[in-house]
């Protein structure tokens, strides 16, 4: 079972399994530091955001479960091209294993 469920708006859940764990993406930035406003087709999506729910952890070859090195709260950095894009209840979401987190801070 996992640890603990994040939820959305409208009283939907999300609940990750295994080893994943779903972050909720900081927020592009709309200006650049010279002040000029960028468009939605311009911006860059973050690799930075906070976990909102983590699954109860790896399964070893022997059966034991590994817990999660990261924990609901946490703000990390993330690989660029892992994970799934979800939208649940007006809220988007990223769908990731715990590997494609590169650091916490």
């Amino acid at each position: 079972m996992a640890k603990k469920a994040a939820k959305a708006s409208k009283g939907a859940r999300i609940v990750p399994l295994g080893d994943k764990v779903v972050l909720k993406r900081e927020v592009a930035e709309s200006t650049t530091a010279g002040g000029i406003v960028l468009p939605d087709s311009a911006q860059n999506k973050p690799q930075r955001g906070e976990v909102v729910a983590v699954g109860d952890g790896h399964v070893k070859s022997d059966g034991t479960k590994l817990p999660l090195t990261v924990k609901e709260g946490d703000r990390v950095i993330f690989s660029p091209y892992g994970g799934d894009e979800i939208k649940i209840g007006g809220e988007e979401y990223l769908l990731l294993r715990e590997s494609d987190i590169l650091a916490t801070y």
